[in-house]
């Protein structure tokens, strides 16, 4: 249980959220043996507890050890040379429920997350289904001179909120210092998108994404559907044209090969949003991953060194080790 929340709270209302969360968590009482010790109903206990939850009176922690000592994980470690790997068990096919399948890893992804970062740590953070996830179930924890920057320009899909939002939220959770980029993360045309690079605020964003200790990102696939279509960044006619290239996978809205290389090809030229280079020097790079149709991204990914730690779906990870 923590009082770190930054949110106030009125002395009286959280000494009682505090006492309902010291019985049912510290004591084990049930709900309803705190309802009669309390004299009110169940559903108020119930109410209670989801409120001393969000204000971060209580804060659920993981212990991020147990998910990264599975013999699956250990696998992955050894055949990726990964520092560490967190696998989330859906307990359902991920490919027929993604949105349950993304909330369990953004739980997982959550844990690892706080695993790896560190005091005085700036991190990049980039944006999408996965990533979204991971900030929607960050607890309130406070992570001291840490800055948080966001990785990849403005953009809004019809999936996922503006970008800079993932970067905000999680940056709000952990109490750090919050850097945007104040640019679309795709211009109309390359000689815009270079204008944008060289003006001084944008440039000094920029900077700040190659001294970075910590990355966490996602990778999306070049199917018609992905995220990057829908969002209104890639045309049909170019992920056509990047899959016969031999394109495998997004990341930061640059195509990568089979082997994790860059393939600098449309719409790259006009992409406001930090290098595979930049997120390649930082010592922590967090992949966080949901599904098997991003199989072979993920493996490009992995080949290319991209990720020091990954967070992946069960059904992912065995497909990932045959």
């Amino acid at each position: 249980m923590n009082k770190s929340s930054n949110i106030y709270v009125d002395s009286d209302r959280g000494e009682r959220l505090s006492n309902v969360a010291l019985l049912y968590y510290g004591e084990g009482l049930t709900q309803s043996e705190i309802a009669k010790r309390l004299q009110v109903s169940r559903v108020t206990v119930v109410n209670l507890l989801r409120e001393a939850r969000e204000l971060g009176i209580v804060q659920i922690r993981v212990d991020g050890k147990q998910l990264k000592e599975n013999s699956l994980a250990r696998d992955l470690r050894e055949a990726y040379g990964l520092t560490d790997v967190y696998i989330s068990d859906t307990f359902e096919d991920a490919e027929t429920n993604r949105d349950a399948a993304l909330r369990q890893l953004g739980r997982v992804a959550a844990t690892a997350f706080l695993d790896i970062v560190e005091t005085g740590d700036r991190v990049g953070i980039a944006w999408g289904e996965t990533v979204l996830a991971l900030s929607e179930e960050l607890p309130r924890v406070q992570v001291e001179k840490v800055e948080v920057s966001q990785l990849i320009g403005s953009m809004m899909s019809d999936r996922v909120p503006a970008s800079e939002n993932c970067t905000i939220r999680i940056a709000s959770q952990i109490g750090a210092q919050c850097y945007t980029l104040h640019a679309p993360a795709l211009a109309s045309t390359a000689d815009l998108a270079a204008l944008f690079r060289e003006e001084p605020t944008i440039s000094a964003q920029l900077d700040r994404l190659k001294t970075l200790d910590m990355v966490t990102y996602s990778i999306g696939n070049i199917s018609d559907d992905t995220h990057m279509a829908a969002a209104g960044m890639a045309s049909l006619e170019e992920l056509t044209a990047a899959r016969k290239a031999g394109a495998k996978g997004i990341i930061c809205c640059r195509y990568i090969d089979a082997e994790g290389n860059e393939c600098h090809l449309p719409p790259t030229d006009r992409v406001i949003a930090a290098e595979l280079t930049d997120l390649q020097k930082a010592a922590k790079r967090l992949l966080v991953v949901c599904g098997n149709d991003r199989l072979e991204a993920t493996r490009a990914a992995l080949k290319g060194g991209l990720a020091t730690h990954l967070c992946v779906n069960s059904a992912l990870a065995k497909a990932l080790i045959n």
